[in-house]
């Protein structure tokens, strides 16, 4: 599937399809990697793995929603 790049800022911007995202397991708000392949003229992006003795990946994604959804509420508890 072909896409374009377009600026966004001082970036250069890639769009990732939903359904790219979905089955590679990433959404909105992951960390990536991105390195450059020159002799293949590639880019390859990459999730950033978070490693926790313990704890499973699966639950820091859900942590991560938890906080996003929730982020005012927490704040505001903080401060009290």
């Amino acid at each position: 599937m072909a896409r374009k790049i377009f600026r966004a800022g001082n970036s250069a911007v890639v769009s990732l399809p939903a359904d790219v995202l979905e089955t590679v397991g990433l959404s909105l708000g992951d960390a990536v990697t991105v390195v450059a392949d020159p002799d293949q003229r590639r880019i390859i992006v990459s999730p950033v793995e978070l490693s926790l003795p313990g704890v499973r990946a699966g639950f820091l994604k859900r942590v991560d929603r938890f906080i996003e959804q929730y982020r005012p509420a927490l704040e505001t508890l903080a401060r009290e």
